[in-house]
């Protein structure tokens, strides 16, 4: 069959496997000519393995020096005569492969992260894999819903500004399109909801279960990623439901730093820069803000899409500083770069000309959907789209 983009508003559906083998391809040789890992982890469970900084991070710990065993885990669903599958299932496909190809450990274990059944069988599998205890937890998971274990009910996050209404441009990247949105302020469910999807609290249920059941190393450390943005994203991000969960988070990893004290090991909250990402082009408001900064740090040399930022985490900050560096909340800053004041005021002033008939020749909107095709396995110059794909190969 022959594998074209297709995309719904912002929501891709379907996958190309071999541009998604050229994505994780291209990632191995990024992270072999980077600085190196030194000392880093060799046993690393990632919850949330399959793309964005979850899947950056591992290629970064296996392939950039660190020569790391990985345990991933993700829900992602194969091809199927319904459809091509996910381009996270191609993403696990493929880093399995080329891992093994070099000697390492790459299991994949598909389900969702948030049942009690995956934390069971990732307990079984640090047993297996890694004689029974793990060096690093990195938490990325970004979902929409989470299932209440006691009623079986689903919690479903919202995204909406808190206290009062806000109103953004969306850019709907089926049809290159700038709609000016307005979303209601969220309701106290709404808010709790959001917390309990996107916050700390199964973050902490993965530590206590990995704690409980003997599997933490010495030293062992623990990662979540989250955002925080500049003034201009505040509105809708960090003064909003999302804010909110992320304050949630970033208080979690406080209350785990203290338990992993006692193995000798850490948490961190790691703030990251705003990024093309599956999550991030729902968010009104974000994308105008996306392509100003995008323009802005590819102009100074700074931009840096998942896999810089997770390399340049390991290599310089998480195990490339003693004490590792963080801020005065104990947050670890990979905003630092996107922050830096000349970057912000070039990137508010090239927003404020923006608008529905200049976007794309003001702002670097064709970069930003070339990160989002990429995403999926399109827009990779060494594949031949029109070439056919025998999608039944991938369900041996």
């Amino acid at each position: 069959m022959i594998i074209e983009p297709v995309i719904q508003g912002v929501v891709a559906r379907a996958a190309h496997p071999y541009g998604c083998e050229q994505s994780i391809l291209q990632q191995i040789e990024y992270v072999k000519s980077a600085k190196s890992i030194k000392a880093g982890p060799k046993r690393v469970l990632i919850i949330g393995a399959s793309s964005g900084f979850g899947l950056a991070a591992r290629i970064a710990l296996t392939f950039g020096g660190a020569e790391a065993d990985t345990i991933g885990v993700s829900f992602e669903r194969g091809p199927s005569e319904k459809g091509t599958g996910s381009a996270g299932w191609y993403n696990n496909h493929y880093f399995q492969k080329y891992a093994e190809r070099e000697g390492r450990v790459a299991a994949n274990i598909q389900g969702d992260a948030f049942s009690a059944e995956i934390k069971e069988e990732v307990v079984e599998a640090i047993e297996t894999y890694f004689e029974g205890e793990v060096d690093l937890i990195i938490y990325s998971v970004a979902a929409g819903v989470r299932p209440n274990p006691q009623t079986g009910d689903m919690w479903r996050s919202a995204i909406k500004p808190i206290g009062q209404s806000y109103s953004g441009a969306m850019i709907q990247l089926e049809d290159d399109s700038w709609h000016q949105q307005t979303l209601s302020a969220a309701s106290d469910e709404e808010i709790e909801a959001t917390l309990k999807v996107m916050g700390g609290e199964d973050w902490e249920s993965w530590v206590d279960t990995l704690i409980n059941s003997e599997s933490i190393a010495p030293g062992c450390q623990t990662i979540a990623f989250s955002y925080m943005g500049s003034e201009v994203t505040h509105p809708i991000y960090l003064d909003g439901t999302l804010g909110r969960a992320k304050i949630d988070l970033h208080q979690t990893s406080h209350s785990l730093n203290l338990k992993l004290a006692n193995f000798d090991g850490g948490a961190y909250a790691t703030v990251c820069k705003a990024l093309v990402t599956k999550a991030s082009v729902f968010i009104p408001g974000l994308m105008p803000y996306l392509i100003s900064l995008y323009k802005v740090m590819k102009e100074k040399g700074t931009h840096e899409s998942c896999i810089e930022q997770m390399q340049r985490l390991f290599s310089d900050k998480l195990y490339g500083q003693t004490p590792v560096p963080v801020d005065a909340e104990r947050l670890l800053r990979m905003d630092d770069w996107e922050l830096n004041i000349d970057t912000q005021e070039r990137v508010q002033a090239l927003m404020a000309k923006l608008g529905k008939d200049n976007f794309k020749q003001l702002g670097d909107y064709q970069g930003v959907k070339q990160a989002f095709l990429n995403l999926n396995g399109f827009g990779f110059e060494q594949i031949d789209y029109s070439q056919s794909v025998d999608i039944d190969n991938f369900r041996k």
